[in-house]
């Protein structure tokens, strides 16, 4: 098991432990959290125990010492004697003006909460000694956890990234095998291993290029989640895992299957941040689209600018950060250029927001003419025909038209008496944008 893999608790209370450690009890409450997190995962409740209430023993406070002898003698036994008696006398004083109980308890969670607070400044002044989070904690155990692999044991499975002797290896020759919720450990009987795996997916590209009639695309996706779930419970983590979520994704586009889409590019993420090889570039413009069609600038600033020249260089980027340059500064022309030729599946994702920015652009063009013949507004806005744009404004209640008795291809917009419907529908419909699953 990976520390990737280990529940957010138990990475925090892991973290909190180190920075409670000292140079004198570091040894002792190693060996004690390396026992606990063992325990936990042989008796499999790593995600269930409640780690905030775990307490290393040898983190606890030691008891002070027993004083063997006073150092200053006293004179004479009567001296002594008084002192006895002071102290009793302080006791008793004591006793009688204790705090009662709800007093104690609130004294107690101040104590609490300002340790709590001690121990975050502590580990907030390690890290920016000692690095990233995830690199001391899990390193500092990495020869001794269970969770951890060699990777020079001889019986260690070459397409599997961080083997150790917990992994799954499947043992199933079934091809074909659809997708079920995993409610239990994975059996090895039940999985398929690298080379069947390797074998449905080439045999599931090939129906796929069958009739939607005659496989339909609901097996289909049954069929890849089930590959990727036999692939991630072995923790196969190759240019084939990449392979398979890339052909999904697509796949998912073309049927506009948003929340599978977005599961996939949300694991591509990961496995291309791994220096794993696939169709980066491809679905580094994909990601592009998508945060246009969700209209998320903050987030679409961040991450363009963490391309590198070489990803903003590549021809599907390229169309991507154009595409955000033409919505930016209103450019419909330039848009519906780029739309008609999108890079790769571009404009599977651009179908997503494209009636967004036709109304749009009608409203830009209202305000600029009087009339208009739809054979231009089909040209600049890339429909087929004029009977779609017709189609488009009825649609939205701006069939408004100059002559509305002629001809598809020889009618005229009202611009001024179509503004006021338009408007309406981008208000409606527009203001806020829905997206089925996570981007």
């Amino acid at each position: 098991m990976s520390s990737e893999s280990w529940p957010p608790q138990l990475k925090e209370w892991v973290a909190t432990c180190l920075g409670q450690m000292t140079d004198a009890n570091r040894v002792e409450a190693q060996a004690e959290l390396r026992q606990v997190i063992n325990e936990a995962f042989n008796a499999k409740t790593l995600w269930t125990t409640d780690w905030k209430g775990v307490q290393l023993q040898s983190l606890l406070p030691k008891p002070l010492p027993t004083p063997v002898g006073n150092k200053r003698k006293s004179n004479d036994g009567q001296h002594t004697s008084s002192k006895k008696a002071k102290k009793s006398q302080i006791t008793k004083s004591v006793s009688a003006n204790a705090l009662d109980p709800s007093d104690q308890l609130a004294m107690q969670r101040r104590a609490q909460r300002f340790q709590r607070e001690h121990n975050i400044e502590l580990q907030k002044s390690r890290l920016s000694k000692s690095g990233p989070l995830h690199a001391r904690v899990f390193d500092a155990f990495r020869s001794h956890s269970p969770f951890s692999g060699n990777p020079d044991d001889p019986e260690a499975d070459p397409n599997v990234p961080n083997w150790d002797k917990f992994t799954i290896v499947g043992t199933s020759r079934e091809i074909f095998k659809d997708y079920l919720r995993l409610t239990s450990e994975p059996q090895p009987h039940l999985i398929r291993p690298l080379p069947v795996l390797q074998q449905t997916l080439q045999l599931l590209k090939h129906k796929w290029r069958e009739p939607r009639d005659v496989v339909p695309y609901n097996w289909i996706c049954s069929q890849f989640k089930s590959l990727r779930q036999d692939l991630t419970v072995q923790r196969i983590k190759t240019e084939l895992t990449v392979q398979v979520y890339e052909i999904h994704a697509r796949m998912a586009l073309e049927v506009s299957d948003m929340v599978e889409y977005n599961a996939c590019q949300g694991m591509l993420r990961q496995l291309y941040d791994m220096g794993i090889k696939g169709k980066n570039d491809e679905f580094t413009a994909y990601r592009i689209l998508m945060l246009l069609h969700g209209r998320n600038s903050s987030e679409l600033n961040l991450y363009v600018g963490q391309l590198t020249p070489e990803q903003k260089g590549s021809k599907p980027v390229r169309h991507a950060l154009a595409v955000q340059r033409a919505l930016a500064i209103g450019n419909y022309h330039a848009l519906f250029e780029l739309y008609l030729n999108a890079e790769n599946m571009g404009a599977y994702i651009m179908d997503h927001f494209v009636e967004r920015e036709r109304i749009r652009a009608l409203l830009c063009i209202s305000r600029s003419y009087q009339k208009l013949p739809l054979t231009v507004i089909m040209q600049e806005l890339a429909w087929d025909s004029t009977r779609e744009v017709y189609e488009f404004l009825v649609k939205h209640g701006a069939a408004c038209f100059a002559n509305p008795n002629a001809l598809d291809d020889d009618k005229e917009l009202a611009c001024k008496q179509a503004a006021p419907a338009l408007q309406k529908a981008f208000e409606e419909k527009f203001r806020r944008v829905q997206i089925k699953g996570a981007v």
